[in-house]
């Protein structure tokens, strides 16, 4: 027997109470649905219905049954739209968190384009570096630069890993010691970004304490503070490279190992995934590849 349209046929009857109202649903007899219905019981093994010539009851396993039954096809109805959406033009809207500077940076360039290709996609984008509750504040999708593992309630989808640099300007560079070693930071004016997770202690080599005059919960804030001539700063490749390409900004300690920033798309981890999620995501991740050579990476 086709055991999927007796579990349809068998919700129908839950849902609507006779044998009759099923068959005149979809045009059919009285007596041919109730022979599919108890095709489906010899199939499992067990009576689902009481039948009587007044009234249809469930049994104590078929309303057990019911359940695991609109559980299952509720699924194949979001496999079957999962497809459809994913071969026809996305349409609705997604809420989205993006850090500050990403979303001026890399993140603002990915999703011009993403609006560029999907037009009917209603973005609604949040920028701020706070770490939020993605799901408590209604965000289906969230981005989040770091090198450690995220909440379980999140499902995270990593896109890009980041270097970071050690950066000033060639004025300040000239004008005070030598940087050659991390030790040597001890003795410079170090801009520290308040959301930085190791705060003062920069992660270069075996780690070195810094100090400055200055502390921002923004990096571009900070990058321009620094090619001004005013001190030194950790900052990822994302802010860091049109300064280092355009000699603004001089990197030192290139060769002293420095942890990776990761950037991570993250989603609520429920059951079924909304196809224009999964379609927004897989956009994204593919942009990273296709643009991994451009000289503003590092």
């Amino acid at each position: 027997m086709n055991k999927l349209r007796g579990m349809f046929l068998f919700t129908r009857l839950a849902d609507l109470g006779s044998f009759a109202a099923v068959a005149e649903e979809i045009g059919s007899t009285s007596s041919m649905v109730s022979k599919e219905i108890q095709k489906l019981e010899h199939e499992i093994g067990a009576r689902l219905v009481h039948r009587s010539t007044r009234k249809m009851k469930l049994t104590s396993i078929g309303e057990g049954y019911l359940n695991r039954c609109k559980e299952i096809l509720s699924q194949i109805r979001d496999a079957e739209s999962y497809v459809q959406q994913m071969q026809t033009s996305m349409r609705g809207s997604l809420r989205i968190n993006v850090p500050m500077v990403l979303g001026m940076t890399d993140l603002g360039l990915v999703l011009s384009d993403y609006m560029k290709a999907f037009p009917d996609v209603k973005l609604d984008v949040h920028l701020g570096d706070e770490d939020i509750d993605l799901i408590e504040h209604g965000f289906d999708l969230g981005f989040r630069a770091s090198s450690k593992q995220f909440d379980s309630n999140y499902i995270g989808k990593r896109l890009k890993a980041f270097s970071y640099h050690v950066c000033g300007s060639r004025e300040y560079l000239a004008a005070h010691p030598k940087i050659q070693r991390p030790e040597d930071l001890k003795q410079h004016n170090c801009f520290i970004y308040s959301y930085f997770k190791g705060g003062n202690d920069w992660p270069i080599a075996g780690g070195v304490k810094v100090d400055g005059s200055l502390r921002v919960n923004n990096t571009l804030f900070m990058r321009d503070a620094i090619e001004s001539g005013l001190g030194v700063g950790f900052l990822p490749s994302f802010v860091a490279a049109p300064g280092l390409q355009s000699g603004n900004l001089i990197e030192v300690l290139e060769e002293f190992n420095k942890p990776k920033l990761t950037l991570y798309a993250l989603y609520p981890n429920r059951k079924h995934t909304l196809p224009i999620l999964t379609k927004c995501i897989d956009f994204i991740e593919n942009w990273f590849e296709r643009n991994e050579r451009q000289t503003r990476y590092f």
